[in-house]
């Protein structure tokens, strides 16, 4: 199978159906309105409340007749939803609920998730209740409702377990199958694992976020059930699963010396060393992820205290007029020149904003215009929603243009195979049209030629499997991988393109833009080196 993760989706896709079929069975029917029972919200609300009654009476081994699930409605109602109902209509709401809802009149239900590795759809049984005869004072013969396994599975996915288990539980499942030696279902679970801890480093930058806007708005209580959660994973993790990572590594190097040894494994085994390799990935990842967990952790208790912090010290700034208190005193008496250095000495006496960090001296300085730009991009309290809006506005129509200008230029090589960009040069020259899309300015242009230069091969289905392997945002700025893959899949005219190319051809000779914005507005020239574009066709 060519995309592993998709082994188990109609399992996946069971558990989808199990939502589904309830909402289906339930939207379009118009007798909760008799009832009074308008929205949608409200009916999934009392049905999920009955199934709970059901499942409550069959952990206790209890009957559960519809007399019982009525007289349960009918408490409901008078203490919550306080709906127009007798206890008549309440009994025929449940007998509606259990019978049309959840039993589907009594029709058998199924639910179709497609089969990747069968390339075919397969049909799933679901059903949520199910019946049995008792009898009462063993003389009245009534109908017992009991939840099925499929309707247990719903209810317990739906709180049963709580969100600090969760990594647990997976935890145990993966060591469970790796034991076991089920490498592809322990792949599964590790996959599950890396994702609850990218959740959670997800929520720690979210928090960050909203304290910087405005540390009032982040409440005591969500900071410390955050902190809570940061260390039950910062203690659970590191080293379980380092020791995962030395066992599998282990594993792999044992089937390894098996395949040098035997010249060849059997399919089998060389299934299992497959999974084995995807999980020792997965756990490096799922370390990696620790860590930043770890730095976040401590970076939001530094981030919460100093804006707190702040906050405080602003009710102790005592503001004054500098014209009431010092312009118009000086006015009146100019002797108190002399004194003014009294005045002014406080201004002078707090501590530095800035030290010099060492550290800063190696890393890579970026330019002070890209950093303006970053800047700009910090969440203002002030009409915020209208500010992302407009700055979200702003970044599309910057990445229309940088999508203008590749486009232009595949389509150019596109159509002879090859071209310079001397040559192109000379074919825009004679309409600013063309100038205008393939040096939308200055900056544009320079940062796309940088890019191809640097990358000079690239492999469209290496970028397509490397972007379905890794779960990642999508960028906010440029990206000559994502714009290539962009132009190629949105653009049915580029869809037989295989590969780039690009070499710097060496001959002395510069190629030369004259008249081209910048961002500024400014006309300038521009001279670079010639450069060879080559697209590779697929055959």
């Amino acid at each position: 199978m060519q995309f592993e993760f998709l082994k188990h989706f109609p399992r996946r896709m069971k558990n989808v159906g199990l939502y589904a079929l309830i909402i289906q069975n339930s939207a379009q029917k118009t007798i909760w309105k008799q009832y009074g029972f308008q929205k949608l919200d409200e009916q999934l609300n009392m049905i999920f409340a009955v199934m709970l009654y059901i499942m409550e009476q069959s952990l206790k081994e209890e009957s559960c007749v519809m007399d019982d699930i009525g007289s349960y409605i009918d408490t409901l109602n008078m203490q919550y939803f306080r709906k127009e109902m007798t206890y008549d209509d309440c009994r025929k709401l449940g007998d509606f609920i259990v019978n049309v809802v959840l039993s589907n009149e009594g029709k058998v239900m199924y639910f179709d998730g497609f089969d990747f590795g069968q390339n075919s759809y397969q049909s799933m049984h679901v059903s949520y209740v199910a019946n049995k005869i008792i009898y009462i004072d063993r003389e009245f013969k009534r109908t017992s409702y009991y939840l099925t396994d499929d309707g247990y599975n719903l209810m317990l996915a739906t709180l049963e377990i709580e969100s600090n288990m969760k990594l647990t539980i997976h935890e145990m499942i993966f060591q469970m199958h790796l034991e076991k030696q089920s490498y592809d279902k322990a792949a599964e679970e590790i996959k599950n694992v890396f994702n609850l801890l990218r959740i959670q480093l997800q929520k720690i930058q979210e928090a960050m976020g909203k304290i910087r806007r405005n540390a009032l708005n982040y409440s005591v209580r969500d900071y410390k059930d955050i902190l809570k959660e940061n260390l039950e994973t910062i203690d659970e993790t590191k080293q379980k699963f380092q020791n995962y990572s030395d066992r599998v590594k282990s594993r792999v190097r044992e089937l390894e010396q098996e395949n040098i040894d035997v010249k060849r494994l059997s399919a089998k085994d060389e299934e299992k060393l497959n999974y084995l390799r995807e999980i020792e990935t997965y756990l490096n990842r799922t370390i990696d992820e620790h860590q930043k967990i770890l730095g976040s952790h401590f970076d939001l208790k530094a981030l919460y205290t100093k804006e707190l912090e702040e906050l405080i010290q602003m009710s102790f700034i005592k503001r004054f007029s500098l014209r009431a208190e010092l312009f118009d005193k000086l006015m009146e008496n100019p002797q108190s020149l002399e004194n003014l250095d009294f005045f002014l000495r406080p201004l002078f006496g707090r501590d530095l904003d800035k030290t010099y960090n060492l550290n800063k001296a190696f890393q890579l300085q970026r330019p002070v215009k890209k950093k303006q730009e970053e800047d700009m991009g910090e969440a203002l309290d002030f009409d915020e929603e209208e500010w992302q809006l407009e700055q979200e506005r702003r970044r599309k129509k910057k990445l229309k243009r940088y999508e203008t200008s590749l486009g232009f230029l595949l389509r150019e090589t596109k159509g002879r195979g090859e071209i310079t960009l001397k040559e192109i040069g000379a074919h825009i020259e004679k309409s600013n049209e063309e100038k205008e899309q393939f040096i939308p300015n200055t900056e544009i242009f320079k940062e796309i030629m940088v890019e191809l230069i640097k990358n000079r091969e690239i492999d469209m289905e290496a970028l397509k499997k490397e972007r379905s392997e890794y779960i990642q945002d999508r960028p906010g700025e440029f990206q000559l991988n994502e714009m290539l893959l962009h132009l190629v899949e949105e653009y049915p005219e580029n869809s037989d393109i295989k590969g780039i190319e690009v070499v710097r051809i060496e001959d002395g000779n510069t190629v030369a833009f004259d008249g081209v914005l910048n961002e500024d507005g400014i006309r300038k020239s521009i001279r670079c080196s010639n450069v060879l574009i080559r697209v590779k066709r697929k055959e």
